[in-house]
């Protein structure tokens, strides 16, 4: 006896399995995030300047015809932090590169205050700080001189109105997101968080 040819798939059946799966998989699940991302920003004053951010990794590269090679990295083993894109706010645990020479980077901790999410970095004589102004947005600083402000949600993506030294800028904004509410919002927050739900 022939087998019947098996059963077409029509819209109909395609639609009620679309949805019995939902667009993401069996429990309408949404895909993983990407850890990486590559990001092309059209920079008003240095052109295309490329940020690739591989959170799994834990690695910020900055490059562009006009800005120097900037590589941020975590080191290996180091078990990261959900809430910082690079994955840690330990120095320690961290290597930044400015064209191929070693630079110092010194993130603070992150806690209560706005300047307690600023970082720090020397490369020769030069140092730069680059530190929360406003809840989405932080500025860089060249000593006291404004360079630049820069927006990032920590997805690799980096908005930049300038000044100048846009790779360190990207970097930093790329690997440790922008921005910190103020304290007494921070301060609700852990009050709410402590009452019974």
């Amino acid at each position: 006896m022939p087998k019947d040819p098996a059963p077409k798939s029509t819209p109909d059946a395609q639609h009620a399995e679309h949805e019995e799966y939902g667009e993401y998989g069996e429990y309408g699940d949404e895909p993983e995030e990407q850890p990486v991302v590559e990001h092309v920003a059209d920079d008003d004053r240095f052109g295309a300047v490329t940020v690739r951010l591989d959170t799994r990794e834990g690695e910020v590269t900055v490059t562009g015809a006009s800005v120097p090679r900037v590589v941020l990295r975590r080191a290996a083993g180091t078990q990261p932090a959900d809430h910082v894109p690079i994955g840690t706010r330990d120095g320690a645990r961290l290597t930044l590169t400015v064209d191929g020479a070693e630079a110092e980077v010194d993130p603070a901790k992150g806690r209560l205050t706005r300047r307690s999410y600023r970082v720090d970095v020397r490369h020769g004589d030069r140092c730069w700080r680059l530190v929360p102004d406003s809840i989405p947005g932080s500025r860089l600083l060249r000593g006291e001189e404004p360079l630049g402000e820069f927006t990032s949600e920590g997805n690799g993506r980096v908005a930049a109105e300038w000044g100048e030294d846009a790779a360190v800028g990207y970097a930093l904004a790329a690997a440790f997101g922008t921005g910190a509410q103020p304290m007494w919002m921070i301060a609700i927050e852990m009050v709410g968080d402590m009452l019974p739900g």
